[in-house]
């Protein structure tokens, strides 16, 4: 249902489809599926022959080319392929076949990702069949990590940088470490409750903010203050498609028109800032000048909005999120119940978010509905503003990479290097992590910290004696000593 009279220009990029798929099957057989599913929600299967290309986001997997076999299976014979490395925003993905759409370069195409790391889990084996690259390969900018933060081991696993964030902010909020946590599980449980009525969610037994922050065997401390159930749960079986066209070709395709979709904002930052060179480590200013961009592009502030989706791979992604998009501290935006408790599929989680996001707007056509991006460790935010109504005539949807206003606006210092950082430093953050005993004791210690020359470094400490002293009364603002990578307290 549209605005009547509301003339769309036929160029005009629109979501026609979205499907998704979880099985005990290989990811690209669940791939096939998801984009089936789109073309059938789109009322309009013959469309997926018609599709010109598919656009793939890397995932956990190894595979050549898998956006070929599912052409293959598709029958969209004259499909380029088009895959994202991990580091490229997933809002880039869908910038990228929105704008190559408006532009006339293409007119159909299906964004697809998937992964079946339950299923490898339990002894399926993922048969490559391509033999060549694919047509395109989008790759991200070098510096996506610092290598400081290479050399001190806190970039893999990334909880550890989450758990860096998540302690900076409950410093500066001057929360103590217990009320800190308190919040932190109230609003994991408040997803958890949106989880449990989700037919899709893969985890979406009750879990209470107590069950939440408490440490057990099922539920193992991971980077000081988080546990297994506050990160996101990757080992899924889950993919989901997006089909997009242009609007004539949607009408071409006889494709009811309660089933478009359209942009009213889609932005991203493809400038990435490292996690150690942000002066506030609490913060992402990127994401601020996102959420700035399209409360005016849609006259409104982003908190008034019905329906969101913020990405939720930890706490603290979704925690800063919320500051700084202007969206209510206490408020729950999650339609899916997030990556926790829905399934993470690593990196296409966007896909399945805005596959969901998808019907409620179309039951209320006049709503404006929010999804968030999270690329890196904060590195490059994404935002989109999707309504079953087209824009307003003249303002067209935004679509626009705001990398260099995102740097602008984002303070930074400048990083030692591994090799040079040394001397006394003021620590900005710290997290502690755990042995693999049973149970878990903790033994590293991890900071970001503030040379005496102003620069920043990271560094760990393997003293289980000082990460329990850690873990009892806290690091930041306390003096260390650093040699390279390696602290002492």
């Amino acid at each position: 249902m549209h605005a009547p009279g509301r003339a769309i220009d036929e160029r005009t990029p629109v979501l026609v489809g979205a499907g998704t798929a979880s099985d005990s099957a290989p990811v690209t057989e669940l791939m096939t599926r998801a984009a089936r599913a789109a073309a059938d929600d789109a009322g309009a299967p013959a469309l997926l022959a018609a599709v010109n290309r598919i656009a793939l986001p890397q995932g956990s997997w190894a595979l050549t080319d898998p956006a070929r076999t599912i052409a293959t299976r598709l029958g969209a014979s004259l499909a380029r392929t088009f895959r994202y490395e991990i580091g490229v925003s997933q809002q880039e993905i869908v910038n990228d076949a929105l704008t190559a759409i408006g532009r006339g370069e293409v007119d159909v195409v299906l964004v697809v990702g998937g992964e079946a790391r339950a299923w490898v889990r339990h002894g399926g084996h993922e048969e490559d069949g391509e033999a060549l690259p694919p047509d395109v390969t989008v790759t991200r900018q070098a510096d996506f990590v610092a290598p400081v933060e290479q050399a001190a081991g806190i970039v893999v696993p990334p909880v550890q940088q989450y758990a860096l964030i998540e302690n900076a902010l409950g410093a500066h909020e001057h929360l103590d470490p217990h009320a800190q946590g308190e919040e932190v599980a109230r609003l994991w449980a408040r997803f958890n409750l949106v989880a449990r009525d989700n037919p899709s969610a893969a985890f979406p037994a009750p879990r209470s903010a107590a069950a939440i922050s408490t440490p057990g065997p099922r539920n193992r401390p991971l980077a000081h203050p988080y546990n297994v159930w506050h990160a996101s749960q990757w080992t899924v079986d889950q993919a989901a498609a997006l089909l997009f066209c242009s609007a004539g070709r949607a009408a071409d395709a006889g494709v009811p028109r309660d089933r478009w979709v359209f942009p009213h904002v889609a932005l991203h930052a493809s400038k990435a800032v490292t996690l150690t060179a942000r002066a506030d480590l609490w913060a992402w200013p990127a994401m601020a000048v996102l959420g700035r961009a399209a409360a005016d592009h849609i006259a409104r502030p982003l908190a008034e909005l019905p329906i969101a989706e913020v990405y939720s791979c930890f706490p603290s992604a979704v925690r800063v999120q919320q500051r700084a998009l202007g969206l209510d501290p206490n408020g729950t935006p999650t339609v899916t119940g997030g990556m926790t408790f829905a399934g993470g599929p690593f990196n296409n989680y966007v896909l399945t978010a805005t596959a969901a996001v998808l019907p409620l707007l179309r039951q209320e056509p006049s709503a404006l509905g929010l999804l968030t991006t999270v690329c890196g460790m904060l590195s490059k935010p994404g935002l989109a503003v999707w309504s079953a109504t087209p824009p307003a005539p003249g303002r067209g949807p935004r679509i626009a990479d705001l990398a260099e206003a995102a740097a602008a606006a984002t303070p930074t210092r400048a990083v030692a290097s591994p090799e040079r950082a040394g001397g006394p430093a003021v620590v900005a953050s710290y997290t502690v992590t755990y042995d693999a005993d049973d149970p878990p004791a903790p033994t590293r210690t991890a900071i970001v910290a503030d040379l005496a020359d102003g620069t920043r470094t990271a560094a760990t400490c393997e003293d289980a004696a000082i990460a329990r002293a850690a873990l009892a009364e806290g690091l930041i603002g306390q003096t260390v000593h650093i040699e390279r990578t390696a602290f002492t307290a």
